[in-house]
C-alpha cells in the first residue's frame, strides 16, 4: 500500500508548515501568544481560513473545501510540531464535524461557511461534571418541541467555551441525546472562562432555561453523529501528538549531540542513545496505529475501534517521549523557559480530551468477546 503524499498533500504541508513555523518560531513566542486571551492567534487563525485549512474537511456546497481525512491530518501534524494553540480539531474537526453530520442544508451552510472563512469559532459543548468520557449527555436536559427548546444543566470543561461564538450543546431528550446551538448572548447562558495547564483555554457553561435551536431534527437522538464525530476527532488528535512527539524526540537528540558531559557528547553513553532509541519506536509504533486509523475514515467504515487503539497507543507513546524527552534534558527540561515540557503538556492535555488511555483500554477490553477465539499455533 503507497502511504505517499500526492503533490497536492504535499503542497499542503509545506504551506501550513511555513506559516505556523513562521507564526511559532520559538517556545517563547507560543508563550506570549497563549498568555493572552483567548490562547490563540486571530491573525494566525485568519491565515488559515485564507489558505482554505478551516474548510477542509466540509463539502463545497457548505462552503468548504471538499478534503479528506488524510487532508485533516497533515494540518493536525503540522499543529503538533509546534503545539500551535489554534483550536483546529476543536473548532473545525469536532464542532464543525457535529454541524456537517447532524445539521440541516441551512445550517451547514451558514456555520460551516462562516467557520471556514474565519468568521465563526463554534465549540463543543459536552463533558458534564463527574461524567468522565461518556457519550451521552445527561447532566443536561432539554425540553421544548419543534423550533423552540431550552436547556437546563452545566457542561464542563468546555474547550474554547468562553470564546466561542456559537456553542454545540449535546442534551438528554426523550430516548437519547439531542444537539443543539446556543447563541453567546443567548437569555440564561453563563461562561466562566480559565487558562489550562498547557497554556490553552476551557470553561464553566451553566443553562439556566436558556433558549437553544436544535442541531437537525428537533428531539431525535444524534448519539450515533456524536460517536462518529468523536472518533474522527481522537484520530485527529492522535496526528497532532505525532507531530508534537517528533519534535520533542528530533529535540532531545540534538540535545544528547551537543551536550557534553566529562569532555565528551552525552550521546557517548550508550543508556541514553538506547533509550532515544525506545523513545523512537513509541513513535513509529504510534504513527503506524494512528496511520491505520486514518485509512479505516478514508474507507469510509465504523472508525469508533479504530479511534480507540489510537488513542491508546497514542497515550502511552506521549508519556514515554514526553517523560524521556524531560529527563535526557536533565535539568534544564525541567525549566519553564524549555520547550520540551510545553510539548509533555500538550500530549498529557490530548491524552485527557475525549477519552484518555485507560478509558480507550477499558473499552477496548468489554469487546473482547465481541471477537472469536484464535487457536494457537502448534
Amino acid at each position: 500500500m503507497d502511504f505517499q503524499l500526492d503533490s497536492e498533500q504535499e503542497a499542503l504541508r509545506d504551506a501550513v508548515r511555513g506559516l505556523l513555523s513562521k507564526a511559532y518560531d520559538t517556545s517563547e513566542t507560543r508563550r506570549e501568544v497563549t498568555k493572552q486571551d483567548p490562547g490563540w492567534g486571530d491573525k494566525t487563525w485568519q491565515q488559515l481560513a485564507e489558505m482554505g485549512v478551516l474548510g477542509l474537511p466540509f463539502a463545497e456546497e457548505d462552503g468548504g473545501m471538499g478534503a479528506g481525512p488524510a487532508e485533516v491530518s497533515i494540518v493536525a501534524e503540522e499543529i503538533g510540531r509546534v503545539i500551535a494553540p489554534e483550536p483546529f480539531v476543536e473548532a473545525v474537526v469536532l464542532a464543525g464535524g457535529l454541524v456537517a453530520a447532524a445539521g440541516t442544508p441551512e445550517q451547514r451552510a451558514e456555520i460551516l461557511g462562516s467557520l471556514a472563512e474565519g468568521g465563526l469559532v463554534p465549540a463543543f459543548a459536552h463533558t458534564e461534571p463527574a461524567s468522565r468520557y461518556e457519550l451521552t449527555a445527561t447532566g443536561v436536559t432539554a425540553s421544548g418541541s419543534g423550533d423552540s427548546w431550552t436547556l437546563n444543566g452545566v457542561k464542563e470543561p468546555v474547550l474554547g467555551g468562553a470564546r466561542a461564538d456559537l456553542l454545540i450543546v449535546s442534551a438528554a431528550v426523550d430516548g437519547g441525546t439531542g444537539l443543539f446551538l446556543v447563541k453567546p448572548d443567548a437569555e440564561g447562558l453563563t461562561r466562566t472562562g480559565y487558562t489550562t495547564f498547557d497554556g490553552g483555554r476551557a470553561a464553566h457553561v451553566g443553562f439556566a432555561n436558556t433558549p437553544a435551536t436544535p442541531l437537525g431534527e428537533p428531539g431525535a437522538d444524534q448519539s450515533a453523529v456524536i460517536a462518529a464525530t468523536v472518533a474522527r476527532a481522537q484520530i485527529a488528535y492522535g496526528h497532532e501528538s505525532l507531530g508534537a512527539m517528533e519534535t520533542a524526540l528530533r529535540t532531545t537528540t540534538e540535545y544528547l549531540k551537543t551536550r557534553k558531559q566529562f569532555g565528551v557528547p552525552l550521546m557517548t553513553f550508550q543508556a541514553l542513545t538506547f533509550r532515544a532509541a525506545d523513545m523512537y519506536v513509541s513513535l513509529e509504533l504510534a504513527r503506524s496505529t494512528v496511520t491505520w486509523a486514518t485509512l479505516v475514515l478514508l474507507d469510509g467504515g465504523d472508525a469508533t475501534e479504530a479511534a480507540s487503539r489510537a488513542k491508546l497507543q497514542v497515550s502511552k507513546a506521549g508519556r514515554h517521549i514526553g517523560q524521556e524527552a524531560i529527563q535526557l534534558h536533565g535539568g534544564i527540561g525541567m525549566t519553564a523557559e524549555y520547550s520540551v515540557g510545553h510539548y509533555t503538556s500538550r500530549l498529557t492535555a490530548i491524552d485527557h480530551a475525549l477519552g484518555d488511555g485507560r478509558h480507550h483500554l477499558n473499552r477496548l477490553v468489554s469487546t473482547l468477546g465481541d471477537h472469536g477465539v484464535v487457536e494457537p499455533l502448534p
